[in-house]
């Protein structure tokens, strides 16, 4: 009887165990709620103020961005061309590396090796943004103007090189973790019906993996489309729609940074780089959108 008066009190003890960490989890997930409706209605009501001067048309099919001039000129598209360019050309660069790491890390590299590489992605993943900033505008601007006979260095190119380097601790370490976590018989069995190692890899272990480096590719992305330094030293700073690789622009992100500390408090101008701060939010939610509808897609078949 004592034996099962204990077991009944253990029993309660867990369940008062498992209540307390359902509400410390709720908790802490409302409190993450709360300060992300609290930040989307501070962007929406320093943000939608600028509607009242320029219309929504002129503002993201506008070319030119003149913000301090009278009458203003808020033509967002130069700035917005400008992200998604060195989003997208970072992306490619990255990308197809970023894989490459994974696969060659889990699949590939002795196990003295991959321990070394994996150290070697987690520290890359913590370089400091401003350094890649500093070396594109001291090193890789320089040598591309000599090389490529551009009168300047700092430009798409540029800036989507460091972005990359940015991009690719992100995206390699995350897959590397997905790739691992197939289990070892699948590779077992694809061996055992005479799939070669490369084979094996392609057909059974990435197809598996797929979905968790299309999430670590997702944030990768993130992370290009959201920084703001290295684009504000390495890519040339001209409002202007890029339209070959070495043009300079001008993201989103470097224009809110450059000009916040600039303008009043409660200006068109303000109100102005509030709206650029709630496109890059219907931006990224688009983007997660987007790659959710791929995932599903993915599922089906």
């Amino acid at each position: 009887m004592k034996k099962k008066k204990s077991r009944s009190v253990d029993a309660g003890f867990g369940g008062m165990g498992d209540r307390a960490a359902l509400r410390i989890v709720s908790s802490v997930s409302a409190v993450g709620i709360l300060l992300m409706l609290f930040i989307l209605g501070f962007l929406v009501v320093n943000g939608l103020p600028v509607l009242k001067d320029a219309s929504i048309g002129g503002i993201l099919l506008g070319l030119d961005w003149y913000p301090t001039e009278d009458p203003p000129a808020l033509g967002m598209l130069p700035l917005i061309a400008g992200t998604l360019s060195a989003t997208l050309l970072s992306s490619v660069i990255s990308l197809p590396v970023a894989f490459g790491l994974a696969v060659f890390t889990a699949e590939i590299a002795p196990k003295h090796m991959r321990n070394a590489l994996k150290v070697m992605l987690e520290l890359l993943g913590f370089l400091p943004s401003i350094v890649l900033g500093f070396l594109g505008m001291m090193v890789i601007a320089p040598w591309m103007q000599e090389a490529l006979g551009v009168a300047s260095g700092l430009n798409l190119l540029n800036a989507s090189i460091l972005l990359g380097f940015l991009v690719i601790p992100v995206v390699a370490s995350l897959s590397e973790e997905a790739l691992s976590a197939v289990p070892q018989e699948m590779r077992d069995a694809s061996y055992a019906l005479g799939a070669t190692r490369w084979e094996t890899v392609i057909k059974v272990v990435v197809p598996h993996a797929m979905r968790g480096m299309l999430s670590a590719s997702l944030l990768g992305v993130m992370r290009a489309l959201g920084e703001t330094m290295v684009v504000l030293m390495a890519a040339g700073g001209a409002a202007i729609i890029p339209r070959s690789l070495t043009d300079p622009i001008r993201p989103l992100t470097s224009t809110i940074a450059a000009e916040m500390g600039e303008t009043a408090v409660g200006s068109l101008h303000y109100h102005a780089l509030f709206f650029a701060g709630l496109l890059l939010l219907v931006i990224t939610l688009l983007i997660n959108l987007i790659s959710m509808y791929v995932e599903k897609r993915g599922q089906r078949t």
